[in-house]
């Protein structure tokens, strides 16, 4: 919205076609630039800006525009700081705005991350249901897969089997675990306080895992909820309800297994890992079949449970991330319109992730990244765990992701323009175990003073990372604003010098600084030799200073 009026963002990219080795004052672009985009119908509302564009590099700009026109019409106008016309470029594609998506390919075709996803760039994903209470699993299987596991083999080559006969005997079912899944100690206050510290900008709450199992009301298409069992409450309401009042900042997310592992009625679409039907009991002792517990008559899985319970989180709890797990069969397509008009409705922006089924606004590779920059929109999410998303006992917590791999990690995807999904798994009772709470709070201390670096940047066209470091160093990762240069180190600079080994977009006159907790910002003396790479002088006391990674903002200093 600009000035209460809804826009459309429109991402323009200028480039600079002169080659790198000829980057000076004279061939680069180092004053306010703005982009315009006109034509029948198209106003712009808010230009997009860019200060600093040098030999071989791009800039990319979100200029907001309103108009209905559709066509090859539009032209883009590049203005310098006195308003004079410097460029423009006609004939682009036009696409009106769209006021109201249908259920169709085309239509959800249009919609993209929104800004704010953008910008975010860190999360919390919250895995916390009934399989937190047995929080068991072998090293590089997911604990929150127990149920699927004391299943597949129901013998002794399954771990998980033997863990569970040895723990609680043949005759304690899965849904025997329910009761003991109380949330006794949940305090969403609490939970928001450190996604808050940890510098978290929006958080992701596992709704309903693959057992089933929701934790929020989902009326008569089923009755296996915390609402009816366990805590008999509205866990998902309590967080978000608590969020939107205490950290309104903070947006709210859910995440949705589209199938059940054991729902009779999911056997008619079951596939794979997923394939319907009720467990037969794992020990062979009885019943034969084990109960789902709240199970409610009903005539189709999809029709009359998933997408229900889908529009449920998007229309009454007004979800602004709807994370959908497994694929496979779905009504995607008429959930997403649905989602997206009423987010319209009430004029907020939400996004929907690429595990839906259909029309994805981002990618989410999980416990992986990217090699090198993605032009795409995408997420990456781990656990704190190596190896699991939901609380699991047998790992010990020294193996936790702590405050240098957490800031790492997220710098590293952030540099190749992606966001991170940090998975913490809570405990039955609801608390977050106190490493997990220390990692988290370790890595928002870093990003109190260097965040900057991070949230509301732009990925580096060139590179995302220094090609050739220093011997033993493990290269820097860049981020970039309209105003700045960010260099991270994630080793500490040896000699009195972080060296660079890359031209970077930077011109006599700019200020480089190391952030520092102290918040001190004393230029740094800095110098390119003859194949322009960067030298920068900083003392050892200034490094002592910083722990996890060693964040370097330059300032472009404008000709005007």
């Amino acid at each position: 919205m600009v000035n209460n009026t809804r826009a459309q963002a429109v991402q323009v990219t200028v480039a600079n076609l002169l080659p790198t080795s000829s980057l000076s004052a004279n061939t680069s672009v180092n004053s306010r630039h703005t982009i315009e985009i006109t034509g029948p119908g198209i106003t712009t509302l808010a230009p997009g800006v860019f200060n600093r564009l040098v030999p071989g590099d791009q800039a990319r700009a979100d200029v907001l525009i309103k108009g209905s026109s559709t066509g090859e019409n539009a032209t883009i106008i590049i203005k310098n700081s006195a308003g004079e016309v410097v460029g423009q470029s006609s004939g682009w594609p036009a696409t009106a705005l769209v006021e109201r998506y249908t259920a169709d390919a085309t239509s959800l075709g249009a919609h993209e991350t929104p800004t704010w996803w953008n910008k975010a760039k860190f999360g919390i994903f919250i895995h916390w249901g009934v399989y937190s209470y047995p929080a068991w699993a072998p090293p590089s299987e997911y604990a929150e897969w127990y149920d699927y596991y004391l299943h597949n083999p129901p013998n002794s080559g399954s771990p998980t089997w033997v863990h569970h006969l040895e723990t609680y005997g043949p005759n304690v079912l899965y849904d025997d675990f329910i009761a003991n899944f109380t949330a006794s100690k949940f305090n969403a206050s609490e939970w928001l306080d450190v996604f808050d510290r940890a510098g978290a900008r929006y958080f992701v709450q596992v709704t309903k895992h693959h057992d089933g199992f929701a934790l929020f009301d989902t009326g008569n298409t089923t009755h296996r909820s915390s609402v009816n069992f366990g805590p008999k409450r509205n866990l998902l309401k309590e967080l978000f309800d608590t969020a939107a009042a205490e950290k309104p900042h903070i947006h709210r997310g859910t995440y949705y297994s589209l199938p059940e592992w054991f729902n009779p009625d999911y056997a008619k679409y079951g596939f794979s890992q997923w394939p319907g039907g009720l467990a037969r009991n794992a020990f062979n002792t009885t019943p034969e079949f084990e109960p789902y517990t709240g199970h409610v008559n009903i005539s189709d899985y999809l029709e009359d449970l998933q997408l229900p319970q889908m529009l449920t989180l998007a229309t009454e709890y007004n979800t602004e991330i709807m994370w959908c797990d497994i694929g496979g069969p779905n009504k995607t397509l008429e959930f997403a319109a649905e989602f997206y008009n009423n987010a319209l409705s009430k004029g907020y922006q939400v996004t929907l992730n690429n595990r839906c089924g259909a029309v994805p606004d981002f990618t989410t590779p999980e416990y992986a990244t990217f090699n090198s920059i993605q032009t795409g929109s995408w997420e990456s999410s781990e656990g704190m765990d190596p190896f699991s998303y939901g609380l699991n006992s047998a790992t010990n917590a020294s193996e936790y992701k702590n405050g240098t791999t957490i800031i790492q990690t997220l710098v590293d995807i952030v540099s190749k323009n992606g966001n991170f999904l940090l998975d913490i798994g809570p405990n039955a009772e609801g608390e977050i175990i106190a490493p997990m709470t220390e990692n988290l709070l370790a890595a928002g201390s870093w990003l109190d003073f260097a965040g900057e670096c991070v949230y509301d940047t732009e990925f580096w066209f060139q590179t995302s990372q220094d090609p050739n470091p220093p011997s033993g160093l493990a290269p820097a990762r860049f981020t970039t604003t309209p105003d700045t240069f960010c260099i991270v180190a994630f080793d500490e600079p040896t000699n009195g010098q972080l060296v660079i080994h890359k031209r970077l977009p930077l011109l006599p006159g700019d200020d480089i600084v190391l952030l520092t907790p102290n918040g001190n910002q004393t230029p740094l003396a800095w110098s390119t030799d003859s194949s322009g790479n960067l030298i920068v002088n900083v003392s050892s006391a200034e490094l002592s200073q910083v722990q996890f990674a060693w964040p370097f903002r330059a300032t472009y200093r404008l000709s005007n």
